[in-house]
């Protein structure tokens, strides 16, 4: 009896343990989970499903961001893992391994942080407080993703911005990961580059003012100069986007024609225009300027198209700054950084995917626009705006700096928020319409062309200042130049080339990844008022529920150990 026991309990012992095996091998096969969360910020966006199940080679990622960390960043280490996770499981072709670049010798070391420099890698100091002590940590919060015999960088950190705290960073860096990821897996496998054209020829800007912008493109873009003058037709398959970057020249009715048939059969554009002929350099010595429009013949065309930039210039309380001279000391001038109201810091509008997450944006002498009725089906989605404290000055314009010997009246900056960036969606309407003569239509019809009243469904993406996407060109003859958004004055960096290259990825494809961007991950942060005073409550019911769980448990399993062999 006591050995048919102890044999069924054998089996019952190599039975559970069998299951367990089997279960372990299961789920080191598979990976799945539950995503309970009110935002859904575990699952992933059907069109990064779709892309990882079109995988045919092998995707590697290197993270950089192993080792130990303090919380914020230990949070985006495990968020990284998990998202990497989350991609295995649609994928198998998707491998990843963590590495600690500052672990090994010095002269490894060195030689590792060498090559990531090459590489264009550069690490970020850490500051790390540790009982009373702070110290510096140099670390790489990076993933390189090879594909195809191809690589590209992702950064897992998100700009520190002055404006938001560290777990809001961490936060904003978090929720761009899945979309991050996808865009880099998505480019390297893109067998043809997008062809993007800049158009020249009405004072536009030069190949030196977007250098930093192109450069952000080329990775996965073709980018090049066109000038209208010199093609017959603009095919929307030899050009994936047209960008109109700060003229200062009229638009002939040819150039102007040839725009509007791109984009009557498909192509986007991204116009980027100065409405007022406005800037910092334009006060000069003499401290005044008088500000006039820029007559670029553009109007019709984008009245037509749904929206109008004023004839105007956006003030806003919340703007960057700029140095003027206070006094001088000896031979030394003294600076001091002013407000400078032209000059605004604007907070992206809305949840649009281009917009998304992105911090603030540098505008300079911006115009306000509005949105117009359209004859076909347009949608207007605002993009950027100025701030609530804002006011317009109407053309002509006088600009100068005394201004800033007053402290500034809010009552007199109520004029709320200025549209700055719209994105159009939807079948544009022709600016030709019933104005082209039969002359110009057999013309056409001998070239192969056909004219067209309305446009296939397509989208623009119109900003009422030029300076946007300029960076800033340090020496012209050595080519020199600043990063996009960097503000040089007050030694900050804006997402002007953030938001630019979201534009730009949006309205190429804009059914892909970025719809990741618009994914959303709460911050919930800790009452730590509530916290404090609730203290003693709370770890008196952390020490005190497990001692009674344990006791009610033990209680129970001697029961029914009774009751199974008084039975018996």
């Amino acid at each position: 009896m006591a050995r048919s026991k102890r044999t069924q309990s054998i089996l019952q012992f190599a039975l559970f343990a069998g299951i367990l095996l089997f279960a372990n091998i299961v789920a080191n096969a598979f990976y799945g989970h539950l995503d309970l969360t009110e935002e859904k910020r575990f699952t992933l966006t059907k069109p990064t499903k779709a892309l990882l199940g079109d995988l045919k080679e092998r995707v590697y990622v290197r993270v950089l961001l192993d080792g130990d960390f303090p919380a914020g960043f230990k949070r985006l280490q495990t968020a990284t893992r998990e998202m990497l996770d989350d991609f295995r499981s649609e994928s198998g072709l998707v491998d990843y391994q963590f590495e600690n670049p500052s672990e090994g010798t010095v002269e490894e070391v060195n030689e590792r942080r060498k090559s990531l420099a090459d590489d264009g890698i550069q690490p970020f100091n850490l500051r790390v407080a540790d009982m009373g002590e702070s110290s510096q940590q140099l670390i790489y919060p990076v993933a390189i993703f090879h594909y195809g015999g191809r690589q590209t960088v992702v950064k897992l950190l998100e700009n520190n911005s002055p404006t938001l705290t560290p777990d809001e960073v961490i936060n904003n860096s978090v929720t761009l990961l899945e979309y991050k990821f996808a865009n880099a897996i998505k480019k390297l496998r893109t067998p043809e580059r997008p062809v993007i054209l800049f158009t020249r020829g009405h004072g536009e800007l030069n190949d030196l003012q977007t250098a930093d912008l192109e450069r952000g493109l080329q990775q996965f873009y073709d980018t090049d100069r066109i000038t209208l003058d010199s093609v017959v037709t603009l095919p929307p398959k030899q050009c994936a986007l047209l960008i109109v970057a700060r003229p200062r020249g009229a638009f002939s009715e040819k150039d102007k024609f040839k725009i509007d048939q791109y984009v009557m059969n498909g192509g986007r554009v991204l116009w980027m225009l100065d409405q007022m002929n406005a800037s910092l350099d334009s006060l000069g010595a003499s401290g005044k300027f008088i500000s006039t429009p820029y007559d670029l013949k553009l109007e019709d065309m984008l009245f037509r198209y749904g929206v109008r930039i004023n004839s105007d210039v956006v003030l806003d309380l919340q703007c960057t700054k700029i140095p003027l001279q206070i006094g001088q000391v000896g031979n030394q001038p003294q600076f001091q950084l002013f407000d400078w109201y032209y000059h605004i810091a604007a907070q992206p509008e809305g949840t649009h995917p281009v917009v998304k997450n992105l911090d603030r944006v540098e505008f300079r002498f911006a115009s306000s626009m509005d949105t117009l009725r359209t004859k076909t089906a347009v949608d207007k989605t605002i993009l950027l705006r100025s701030g609530q404290y804002s006011r317009m000055q109407f053309n002509p314009v006088e600009l100068n700096f005394e201004i800033l010997k007053y402290d500034p009246d809010p009552t007199k900056f109520d004029k709320g928020r200025k549209n700055l960036a719209v994105l159009l969606e939807g079948s544009f309407a022709s600016n030709y319409e019933n104005r082209v003569s039969e002359e110009m239509l057999q013309g056409m019809q001998q070239l192969g062309m056909e004219f067209k009243g309305a446009s296939t469904p397509t989208r623009m993406i119109v900003i009422s200042d030029g300076d946007v996407a300029a960076n800033f060109v340090r020496d012209a003859e050595k080519k020199q130049t600043l990063p996009l958004g960097f503000n040089r004055f007050e030694n900050t960096t804006y997402a002007n080339k953030d938001f630019i290259i979201n534009a730009i990825e949006y309205l190429i494809e804009p059914n892909g990844v970025i719809e990741a961007r618009a994914k959303e991950v709460k911050l919930r942060l800790l009452d730590t008022v509530r916290a404090r005073e609730e203290q003693t409550f709370w770890r008196g019911l952390n020490l005190v529920l497990p001692l009674l769980f344990l006791g009610v448990f033990g209680w129970f399993f001697n029961w029914l150990r009774k009751r199974r062999y008084a039975q018996e």
